[in-house]
């Protein structure tokens, strides 16, 4: 999965440290990156000694290291003259390569647009309206009026592998840019238990019910800032699939010689897929 970059280490304790020439500079602009290209395969992120004439070092915020190497983001909005140096790479162009040496830059451009997103969606207080400031020994804005603290945002969600001895549901999603095959899943509400999640979205989505909840592994939620939980569950009772056509385009039991999928090496739903199909 994204997450397992051994034998590199993500270390994403925030420190209070000033950017120097080898460290890394992650740009964003929307819903792409700036990268540098060194080959038609091999990608990294522009060196702060490439492009410090190019920016305002005030707005550089550190990220993480790794191993050695330390990453910062670049929050100012005009980064026209880096770009117009690098590359530039849609979020949904880089989830699409499947080079194995752009795993772990896959996983720090995720890790990355979280941190990002946090930060464009948090420049007011919500409870009095001032702007925020940067605490410097720890990754929290604060207001400097009320003393709010603000801490990143992480919504659990699960993914749910739904099986009846040799089959197991696979859907497809109503609505969303993706348009592959996916188990159920669904986000946490307000006073559930993660397996009573993994009852309702099954209910909601599909109309059956489930026993027998495990808990299978979990992974950081890519670009979306989530942290998913998988599950596995067996039917209990009536086949009958009812799907919820808001949420789903798509939903059919898969027998094991049937699943469409392969494990992608990125992803937790895709995992689950493979897990289940080996067990023939």
């Amino acid at each position: 999965m994204i997450q397992d970059i051994f034998p590199h280490k993500l270390d994403n304790a925030y420190k209070n440290k000033t950017a120097t020439d080898n460290d890394y500079i992650v740009i964003f602009d929307n819903r792409s990156v700036v990268v540098e290209k060194l080959s038609d395969k091999d990608y990294r992120f522009p060196k702060y000694s490439q492009i410090k004439n190019l920016i305002n070092a005030e707005n550089l915020r550190y990220l993480f290291s790794v191993d050695d190497n330390a990453y910062y983001l670049y929050t100012a909005e005009n980064t026209q003259s880096v770009q117009d140096k690098f590359d530039v790479l849609s979020l949904v162009e880089v989830r699409k390569m499947k080079y194995d040496y752009f795993k772990e830059m896959y996983f720090l451009i995720c890790t990355a647009w979280h941190i990002y997103s946090w930060y464009t969606d948090n420049r007011f207080c919500g409870k009095c309206g001032e702007k925020l400031s940067h605490d410097k020994d720890e990754r929290v804005l604060i207001c400097p009026n009320c003393e709010n603290h603000i801490y990143p945002r992480i919504s659990p969600a699960v993914i749910i592998g739904v099986t009846n001895g040799d089959k197991i549901i696979m859907s497809k999603y109503a609505g969303r840019p993706y348009k592959g095959y996916a188990l159920l899943s669904g986000f946490v509400e307000v006073g559930e238990t993660l397996e009573q999640t993994v009852e309702r979205e099954v209910m909601e989505e599909v109309g059956v019910r489930v026993k027998n909840i495990r808990y299978y592994k979990s992974q950081p939620g890519g670009i979306d800032g989530n942290i998913l939980s998988g599950f596995f569950c067996e039917l209990d009772g009536d086949d009958t699939l009812k799907v919820d056509t808001n949420e789903l385009a798509f939903a059919k039991w898969f027998k094991r010689d049937e699943i469409p999928v392969d494990d992608d090496g990125f992803s937790l739903t895709f995992e689950m897929i493979g897990k289940f199909n080996e067990k023939v």
